[in-house]
């Protein structure tokens, strides 16, 4: 069976390419690290570090090896940080899940000044809807909701699904087309034309795209990124279009990197709710995460 401090050593010798470092880090001897090194080695089968200048430079199967045990290592190091035992005054831990781009605008500014521990969990909605009915969540941002009996949904805002483009594009004959009505031709158009989207969710783009043009879109994005954040920065002040809700280009379009250049014929609106259970023991923290939110300007 493998031994987990042979793992926590080797997470720390890749991180810091040092026997010397890792030892340092991890407040054990070098050769207590070499000899968890080897010892890994020999359980694997394979070599995992190769010395280079001075340098140990992980190995192919090394970095299969980080990959696969980085995110459980972690979370047993948060386990172990969360449980062990101290004279501090306990905080409060409050649980929120919403997507990463609504995170990045609205929260992550306020929180190195929250007074309670807070736990951020990005995933797909109907996950974020079993997690907070059955406590493992406490608040969820969403622009859905469901009935179930335990949950409360209070809708707080809205956000509205836009075309965008980058100001580098020339956009002339796509608003000439819309000022004449003639949908086709600008649907034509705007298939010839660089597009953005995110990895794993193109929901704005086909509802958008159905809701306009009575079709789900027949091409492929050229660039595919990691999320609508990525998107905005990319098309700022360039070429190239994108479905996004507004709130999340709000400065660049201020600043002159982004344009609306349509908002469709058939407006589409999403309302924004909180999500929480009708009973929870965090509820003084939970309207101070609601309070950020009415003050966003969505």
């Amino acid at each position: 069976m493998i031994n987990l401090e042979w793992l926590r050593t080797f997470k720390s010798v890749y991180e810091t390419q040092s026997f010397t470092k890792a030892a340092k880090e991890l407040y054990i001897s070098q050769p207590g690290v070499s000899l968890h090194i080897g010892s890994l080695e020999a359980y694997v089968g394979y070599t995992l570090f190769e010395r280079i200048s001075k340098k140990l430079i992980p190995t192919e199967k090394a970095k299969i090896l980080y990959n696969f045990t980085l995110e459980p290592l972690l979370k047993l190091e948060t386990a172990e940080q969360t449980f062990h035992k101290t004279t501090k005054t306990e905080r409060s831990t409050v649980s929120i899940g919403m997507c990463f781009e609504t995170f990045q605008f609205t929260l992550e500014k306020h929180i190195p000044n929250f007074d309670f521990n807070v736990i951020i969990r990005f995933g797909l909605y109907e996950q974020m809807f079993s997690d907070l009915d059955n406590g493992l969540l406490d608040l969820i941002i969403t622009p859905r909701k469901i009935n179930l009996k335990n949950l409360n949904f209070e809708a707080f805002s809205k956000e509205k699904i836009v075309l965008i483009n980058g100001t580098g594009t020339d956009t002339s004959e796509f608003k000439n087309l819309i000022k004449e009505n003639k949908i086709e031709e600008a649907e034509v158009w705007l298939k010839q034309q660089i597009w953005y989207s995110t990895a794993g969710d193109m929901e704005h783009l086909n509802n958008f795209w159905k809701a306009n043009f009575n079709r789900h879109p027949d091409f492929k994005p050229n660039y595919i990124v990691p999320n609508i954040c990525s998107i905005v920065r990319c098309l700022s002040g360039n070429s190239g279009f994108s479905i996004v809700p507004d709130f999340l280009c709000k400065k660049e379009i201020a600043n002159g990197g982004i344009e609306i250049a349509w908002e469709g014929n058939n407006k589409i609106e999403n309302t924004l709710y909180f999500g929480e259970r009708v009973k929870n023991n965090v509820q003084n923290e939970i309207d101070k995460i609601k309070e950020i939110f009415r003050n966003e300007n969505f």
